[in-house]
């Protein structure tokens, strides 16, 4: 009988997995950009580390293993910036990016007081783009990311959790 894939809050003993998944998962949008200095790959660990403890931050699990991640935090205009969303290159696919979107939305509206959701992604991302859209989101403009790379910023209420991925 096969393990399933759990949802659940971030803890401090998780970052060094999200760190070094992270570093995995971003690899293929760093390629489509022809750019290896994006922010997932430069992050340093410390840097994971305080994120976990200040941030809504969710951990897929496939056993021990840390297969996904997702963070977000509610800005004073009550926007919740989610980011960094990734899912292990091998379980991509198979609903867990959804899963962990839809576990932070429901956190950052219900316990953090969100009342909108902000996300970005890069302009070639085109599966990105597809699952933001598929669960809600929609564009509301670009901007410019520090490493050079056209974002494209998509928002949605925070009424309309992303009910399937």
């Amino acid at each position: 009988m096969g393990m399933s894939v759990t949802i659940s809050a971030a803890t401090e003993q998780d970052a060094e997995q999200i760190f070094r998944l992270q570093y995995l998962c971003f690899q293929s949008e760093a390629a489509l950009y022809g750019n290896y200095r994006i922010d997932p790959l430069v992050q340093t660990l410390d840097s994971v580390r305080e994120e976990v403890a200040a941030d809504c931050v969710f951990v897929a699990r496939l056993g021990d293993e840390v297969v996904g991640s997702v963070r977000g935090r509610v800005a004073e205009d009550g926007a919740a910036s989610i980011g960094k969303l990734c899912v292990h290159p091998r379980l991509q696919g198979h609903g867990i990016g959804g899963r962990l979107l839809r576990a932070a939305e429901s956190a950052l509206a219900e316990e953090h007081g969100a009342k909108r959701f902000r996300l970005h992604t890069g302009h070639r991302s085109e599966s990105n783009l597809r699952l933001y859209r598929r669960v809600g989101y929609e564009t509301v403009g670009t901007s410019q990311g520090a490493d050079g790379v056209l974002m494209i910023v998509l928002e949605k209420p925070a009424g309309t959790y992303a009910t399937t991925a």
